[in-house]
């Protein structure tokens, strides 16, 4: 099974002087997801917590909403012409009952690392519907303190970037700023896919009162995927993007550092 790091020879130059030296690389692999044996989709990813990126896929994409919607998550053997086991597939069996998604051509998607919405076939196919309720968070709205607080609790989770610089992360927090997962990916979407699905398998889903935080650019598909887990709260350090229909807000940085901006009425001071 692919490892998350790797340790490779590399040239770094420094104050104009080049040298090799021994350095610790964030491993990518592709991973392809199957649904009920068919084919679906291939992502480049960070190998590791892979039955939980195939999950918080189909979350993404509106078709699991409960983790008794799941009969088995599997690798898949026999994926190379020797039989043997690459752990790069997975196979995601639903349970009796749950619809199965129509696969076809529009549907099979390609994501990078950098882009989980390439290989979409069609501006339709990006939108999708959430199968969980939507419904306004309970706990208190956030503050000022509490946002400026997250970057560096999300930060000083990320383990994997300390020993490479060189991969994003997804944090998963309560309303009053615990922090309760921290997953890691050289995909964005990714990071967020991991931290879904092990939401859904822990039986958190929906995230109604739950705030998600992501090291990287809070693009559209980002704040989709949040969507679809009914986050109501979304955060970064830079900015997050509102995606029209769903909740969530974005903020900036200011001169002091701190967060600022138009956050849809969900910071108060």
């Amino acid at each position: 099974m692919g490892r998350v790091t790797e340790r490779r020879r590399v040239l770094r130059i420094r104050d104009g002087v080049a040298g090799h030296r021994a350095d610790t690389l964030v491993a990518e692999e592709p991973l392809e997801i199957r649904l009920n044996g068919r084919p679906l989709a291939i992502t480049m990813r960070t190998p590791g917590d892979d039955f939980a990126l195939a999950v918080g896929f189909l979350v993404s994409e509106g078709v699991l909403a409960a983790a008794d919607e799941v009969t088995s998550v599997v690798y898949c053997a026999g994926a190379t012409a020797d039989g043997g086991n690459t752990y790069n597939v997975v196979d995601v069996t639903l349970a009796p009952g749950v619809p199965m998604p129509d696969i076809t051509l529009e549907r099979n998607v390609y994501t990078s690392s950098s882009c989980g919405l390439c290989g979409k076939a069609s501006l339709d196919a990006v939108r999708t519907a959430t199968r969980l309720p939507i419904a306004e968070p309970a706990g208190p709205w956030l503050t000022p303190e509490l946002l400026s607080a997250l970057p560096d609790r999300l930060r000083s989770a990320q383990a994997v970037f300390d020993r490479t610089g060189g991969l994003h992360a997804a944090a998963l927090f309560t309303a009053g700023g615990e922090l309760l997962d921290v997953r890691e990916d050289v995909g964005r979407h990714n990071a967020v896919d991991k931290l879904v699905g092990r939401a859904l398998r822990e039986g958190r889903l929906p995230l109604a009162d739950h705030i998600l935080m992501v090291s990287g650019r809070a693009s559209f598909e980002l704040a989709q995927k949040a969507v679809m887990a009914r986050y109501p709260r979304t955060g970064r350090r830079l900015r997050a993007v509102l995606a029209r229909g769903g909740p969530g807000g974005r903020v900036g940085p200011d001169p002091g550092g701190l967060p600022a901006g138009q956050f849809d009425e969900r910071v108060r001071g």
